[in-house]
Order: C-alpha cells, then sequence, then structure tokens
C-alpha cells in the first residue's frame, strides 16, 4: 500500500511520522503526482489551479480549509481535510466527502488516524474553534488584560491545551486564521477578526 504526497516541507514532516515502511512517496511536481501509482493521494498545497481532479480515481485527500467541495466542484473521490501545520500529526483527522467504509479502513490503517466525518463547510470543527480561541486572545492583548506570554501560559496550564493561543497562531500561521475567520464572518459576526491579528496576518 502506498500514499503520494505532495506538500510543503513542514507537512511531509506530520504526514511522514504516521507512515512506515517508506510506504509514502513525496513528488514535487504534479506531473510526478499523477505519475504515480497508488493507493491514497494526499495534496496539501494550497493552489487547485494546477490539480485536474479528473486525472486520479482513487481515494484523493486536498488540504482545504476555506473553499468547500461544492465551491470546487469535485468528484466523489475527492475529500477535504485541514492541513495547517500542526493538525496532520493529531491522531483524529476531520474529513469531508463520501467515506466508505473502505476508505474508513485504507485511511485509518495506513496512516494510524481516527476518521470523523464532518459536514461539507468552511472551516472544520476544530479548526473553527482554535481560530475562534486565537482571535479572542487577540481582543484579550487588544484591551490589555495581559501580555502574550501570560495569556498563553495561562492559557495551557488553565485548559491544558498543548499550546497558548499566541503559540498555536505562530504554529498555524496568523494568516491562515485570520482568513478562515474573515471567510466565517461574511455570513456569522461572532467570526469576526480582531484588529490586531488583522494587522499581523497582513
Amino acid at each position: 500500500m502506498q500514499l503520494v504526497f505532495l506538500g510543503e516541507d513542514e507537512q511531509w514532516e506530520e504526514i511522514s511520522k504516521s507512515v512506515t515502511d517508506n510506504e509514502c512517496i513525496r513528488v514535487h511536481s504534479i506531473t510526478d503526482f499523477y505519475a504515480q501509482e497508488a493507493e491514497i493521494y494526499l495534496y496539501t498545497k494550497e493552489d487547485f489551479m494546477q490539480l485536474d481532479f479528473a486525472k486520479i480515481n482513487k481515494p484523493l485527500l486536498i488540504h482545504s480549509v476555506t473553499q468547500t467541495l461544492v465551491q470546487l466542484n469535485t468528484p466523489k473521490n475527492v475529500l477535504r481535510i485541514n492541513g495547517w501545520p500542526t493538525f496532520l500529526q493529531r491522531p483524529v483527522w476531520e474529513i469531508v466527502g463520501t467515506i466508505t467504509p473502505k476508505i474508513i479502513e485504507t485511511l485509518s490503517t495506513f496512516l494510524q488516524k481516527k476518521i470523523i466525518s464532518v459536514p461539507d463547510e468552511v472551516g472544520f470543527a476544530t479548526a473553527n474553534i482554535v481560530s475562534m480561541i486565537i482571535n479572542e486572545a487577540y481582543f484579550a492583548l487588544e484591551v490589555e488584560v495581559s501580555s502574550k506570554a501570560e495569556i498563553d501560559i495561562a492559557m495551557k496550564l488553565g485548559t491544558n491545551y498543548p499550546y497558548g493561543p499566541f503559540e498555536w497562531a505562530k504554529k498555524i500561521g496568523e494568516k491562515n486564521i485570520y482568513n478562515l475567520l474573515k471567510t466565517l464572518s461574511v455570513h456569522q459576526k461572532k467570526y469576526t477578526p480582531s484588529n490586531l491579528l488583522k494587522k499581523e496576518a497582513e
């Protein structure tokens, strides 16, 4: 069983930790991506312009947080995941798409991940929650409740989170957080990004 991966260095480092026996093949071009014969294809770049969904008929996992499968007009073998930094190494993956028992078995066995099916909506449950926590921390910083370092320490000690909100934002990328919140806020004002987060993202 093999997985073909096309993505960035940081994402490759996370995903390769889950796969043993050299079953994960990394390629660096879309041409090589199509040329490989594999059971699973994982595309974690955010640029879909070069990706022709019709050329792959096996399960194809794409990293797409702010665009839905409906918006991308994908065939049924395409599934959405969150490929943000720190999310690929999580033991549980939220997946959007047509998930058959065979796909669950293949992904669970091959990637050693628990699979949870979620609706085809902008963001994922975990990404939305983490982004809101980070946004609230930025609002607190704006009104000078405390410093970034102190807020991070308080959140880790008080909630047992693996990172403080500002540490998490730095690892995920402030721009990724901001773009998700901005997209969500079009329909729900509670997701409106803080001005400070916007400034750091831009």
